[in-house]
């Protein structure tokens, strides 16, 4: 059983400040996944969060046939007993032990799933190129995974040493404004040099904002699901802006459903207030 309050060796704290991410082979416990995965089944079989925009594909421009990369915001919103998982008590611990008193109450949240054989792959990107591009943000995603994950099903990637970066120029999947995902200019010079994680059920990673990670498609027969969080630290605000353009150029139809139904609509798709941590 995996306690609750989890925290890490002071060896582990040092390589994830040096390399950006770090690997887990136990972020919960095998009676609490079995616990979340119906939520979870649920939340994407029903669409839920679909006509606000809190639902939809990474991947495609959605205009036909089913998401290849499915995500959800906010899933606490639809099932609020996510609220109260082991999970949510370990990632919060061990964002404490890197912020200290300056962790955020508030934390961030949402799935991704790769359906069995066409789960599509989430390309080379750093998160903070959805983000604000007036400041600077001090955030970890924790990534659960809720099945094995192999490279074969789509584990994380990452480049060592990415997180000293600053934002690098990204582009939507495709060149297509239509669709949510960004990319990261030339990947396959970035791949050169990832390191792998694959970990089994109940574990998963964690990386910073600026961490450059990737996944793979899912060419398994089974399916390959990811529950996140994300805590930080108050970001500062940057001396100057980064130039944003891809995010100014997206026209997808989440955000068209978001603005129909007065969801967010922003590019990102994020909430400005975050979910409590309670």
């Amino acid at each position: 059983m995996v306690p609750i309050g989890l925290t890490l060796s002071d060896h582990q704290v040092e390589a994830f400040r040096h390399n950006g991410y770090l690997s887990l082979d136990n972020i919960t416990d095998i009676a609490e996944v079995r616990r979340i995965r119906p939520i979870y089944d649920r939340l994407f079989r029903q669409r839920y969060g679909w006509d606000m925009g809190e639902q939809f594909d990474l991947a495609t421009d959605e205009s036909g046939g089913e998401p290849r990369l499915p995500q959800l915001l906010q899933p606490s919103k639809y099932a609020p007993e996510l609220l109260e998982t082991n999970f949510l008590e370990n990632a919060r611990a061990i964002a404490r032990q890197i912020y200290g008193d300056e962790l955020k109450p508030t934390f961030a949240e949402h799935m991704i799933y790769k359906p069995a054989r066409v789960g599509a792959a989430t390309p080379w990107h750093q998160d903070e190129a959805y983000g604000d591009p007036n400041r600077n943000f001090r955030n970890i995603t924790f990534w659960l995974t809720l099945d094995d994950a192999s490279i074969d099903s789509g584990c994380m990637q990452f480049v060592p040493g990415s997180c000293r970066w600053d934002v690098k120029p990204h582009h939507s999947v495709n060149f297509d404004p239509r669709v949510h995902g960004l990319e990261i200019d030339e990947p396959e010079t970035m791949a050169a040099s990832a390191a792998v994680c694959p970990v089994p059920v109940g574990g998963g990673t964690m990386h910073g904002s600026y961490t450059l990670h990737h996944t793979g498609p899912n060419i398994t027969s089974h399916p390959r699901r990811a529950y996140i969080l994300l805590f930080g630290a108050p970001s500062t605000k940057r001396d100057v802006p980064f130039d944003n353009y891809w995010m100014r150029e997206k026209r997808t139809a989440r955000m068209a459903r978001a603005r129909d139904s007065g969801g967010v609509d922003t590019p990102s798709g994020l909430p400005a207030a975050p979910s409590p941590a309670k």
